[in-house]
């Protein structure tokens, strides 16, 4: 783990959201969107208002995964047409409001860095309207990737259990705490066959950063591995609504319930 690129350490940006909160993975396939729209909903069930922000520039599906289809999204925004309020639409059934991106897009993937960071800085000014607002990332450490985390008070990094997933995880810390020393990172350790296997996986990752980065990123929780996931993305509709009682909307539950109290 190792092996990454060193960066030259750069200082923090002047303003970031304290309420905003990116959800971030070193790789896809890990459960990010999925993890970032239950998150923002049980948000929303805490009494919380919340914006759900797809920053997946290219590759936006949430509102894919919530079987919707916005008039307005980022695209909009980028294209000069609306602010980013203007942009945010209510998903009613969950209580919370989205900003969706445009799925497949390579304009969006590949705005300059000076409307990026105009974005980002929008996005904070966006925030003050919200109690909290959930940064759905794109996987890696790409320039929209790294703009947007820079924007967050807080970041998640999603792992599972597979090797590429911890070593690219790692990778994400990395270039993070360089680029941004003594951000709050946290650690969500998805898909895990059970609580105990999951806080093993995450005192892999937790000795990698320790020996290497010389930090230590709390455990955030552990969502165990659980059908009714792929059941709810299978039927475009949320965990908390097709099935409020599994072993997964409650271990999501439990992760809002530890970062509001924290």
């Amino acid at each position: 783990m190792s092996d990454i690129p060193s960066l030259a350490p750069r200082p923090a940006p002047r303003a970031k959201g304290r309420n905003i909160m990116a959800v971030a993975s070193g790789k896809g396939g890990v459960g990010k969107t999925w993890f970032s729209i239950t998150l923002a909903h049980a948000l929303a069930r805490a009494g919380r208002k919340v914006l759900l922000f797809d920053g997946d520039l290219g590759l936006a599906n949430v509102d894919i995964q919530l079987g919707q289809m916005p008039k307005s999204d980022l695209g909009s925004v980028v294209a000069g047409r609306m602010t980013l309020n203007q942009a945010c639409v209510p998903f009613t059934e969950g209580g919370f409001d989205i900003l969706a991106g445009r799925s497949g897009s390579g304009t969006l993937a590949n705005i300059p860095l000076s409307r990026l960071q105009m974005l980002g800085d929008d996005l904070v000014v966006l925030s003050n309207s919200y109690d909290k607002v959930i940064v759905d990332l794109g996987a890696g450490v790409e320039k929209t990737t790294r703009n947007f985390a820079n924007q967050a008070g807080t970041i998640l990094v999603v792992t599972t259990d597979e090797p590429t997933s911890l070593t690219d995880a790692y990778a994400f810390i990395k270039v993070t705490q360089l680029e941004r020393p003594g951000t709050d990172m946290r650690i969500v350790v998805n898909m895990a066959n059970s609580t105990r296997e999951g806080e093993r996986i995450y005192n892999t990752l937790l000795k990698a950063c320790e020996g290497f980065l010389k930090i230590s990123p709390a455990l955030a929780g552990v969502i165990r591995r659980d059908l009714k996931v792929r059941e709810a993305i299978r039927n475009q509709t949320p965990i908390l609504i097709r099935s409020p009682n599994s072993e997964a909307a409650a271990d999501v539950e439990a992760i809002v319930e530890r970062l509001l109290r924290s």
